[in-house]
């Protein structure tokens, strides 16, 4: 009966030795070079099979002397929003566990607010030796155009944080969006009365092509449907600070029957100084996305109801560890894997680690 387990001595030389061949022909088989006769490479993987042989991958790769290159393309940090600090804390732990294996990883960060900062690094990207690439892809037709290059060049790519459909991404890691949010819809319906009025507001340069906003709201929306009109929307194109909340004062003053806010990123923080700010706090259920030190500030305040967020840092983990797992191990790798949407407030946002 065959062992479960590897036994002990299942080595290169144990192998050779039951096959009365050379360790060098061993070699050839495990590595699938050519010098093999058909019937001799048979009998040799017939007892790599018995003994459950499991070849040693930090030695073959360290043997092979090849690097393989990964990059990142994603957002960098900015003065708006320090979200992307986890996804970065996430991929430089996976690097620090594959480092070993011959991983190299380059990170090309753009500017969130500009398509020429996405699209020039991507062109910086197709011009080095690259074998598979994470990244976010913020700007919808300009990561199409990006991925369709990768593809020409059979190029695995993973996506994070928001995927485009029919891409044919190696695996996309993160949110459900639209689940995202319809629960937060169904939070809201439990804190306000029936016909008081809610405020969607979005906070982006390019909000057409924000997919990660526009399937958030589609899923907000989706769970008052039978009620739409107590929904009101604004569009933030100008994202500094002092913009959005003049945007939110002028919205608020004109309508006095909001009595809910739903911010659709990690903007909420805006929101929430502008509310405290004009003693406005107690007024408004606010609801928005990311467990970051700003928010979390407001959150403890009880000027933020409710955070939702969606681990980051374990995104860029395992969107590293995807490629990895394809490119070293040519293992399989689960298409979609969503990411946990958790619910943190004052009361549990000690406990909370993305």
């Amino acid at each position: 009966m065959k062992s479960n387990q590897q036994e002990p001595n299942a080595g290169v030389k144990e192998i050779a030795r039951r096959a009365k061949v050379s360790i060098a022909t061993v070699d050839r088989v495990i590595h699938n070079r050519a010098g093999v006769s058909p019937k001799t490479k048979i009998k040799i993987e017939r007892i790599i099979q018995e003994l459950n042989y499991q070849p040693n991958i930090l030695a073959r790769r360290l043997a092979s002397r090849k690097i393989l290159n990964f990059a990142i393309l994603i957002p960098a940090v900015s003065g708006e929003t320090a979200f992307w600090e986890a996804p970065l804390a996430g991929i430089q732990q996976a690097e620090e566990e594959i480092r070993q294996f011959g991983i190299k990883i380059d990170r090309y960060l753009f500017d969130m607010n500009s398509k020429a900062s996405f699209v020039k690094q991507s062109k910086a990207i197709l011009k080095s030796k690259v074998d598979g690439i994470l990244m976010a892809p913020s700007f919808i037709e300009e990561s199409i155009t990006f991925t369709n290059q990768l593809k020409e060049k059979n190029i695995p790519y993973v996506f994070i944080n928001s995927d485009i459909p029919n891409q044919e991404s190696l695996c996309y890691i993160g949110p459900d969006l639209f689940h995202s949010g319809y629960l937060s819809a169904h939070l809201m319906k439990y804190c306000i009365q029936p016909k008081d009025k809610i405020l969607i507001v979005n906070v982006s340069h390019e909000i057409e092509n924000h997919h990660h906003l526009l399937r958030k709201e589609e899923g907000f929306r989706a769970y008052f449907a039978n009620n739409d009109k107590r929904i009101l929307k604004i569009d933030i194109r100008q994202t500094n600070d002092r913009a959005v909340e003049k945007k939110v004062a002028e919205t608020l003053a004109e309508n006095t029957n909001v009595k809910a806010i739903f911010v659709t990123n990690s903007r909420v923080s805006n929101v929430a100084h502008y509310l405290e700010t004009t003693g406005r706090a107690d007024d408004y259920l606010l609801v928005g996305y990311d467990f970051l030190k700003e928010n979390i500030a407001y959150l403890k305040k009880g000027v933020i109801d409710f955070l939702i967020c969606q681990k980051p840092q374990e995104q860029g983990y395992k969107g590293i560890m995807a490629l990895y797992q394809h490119l070293v191990h040519s293992a399989p790798v689960e298409k979609v894997s969503f990411m946990p949407i958790d619910i943190i407030t004052k009361e549990n946002y000690e406990f909370y680690r993305n």
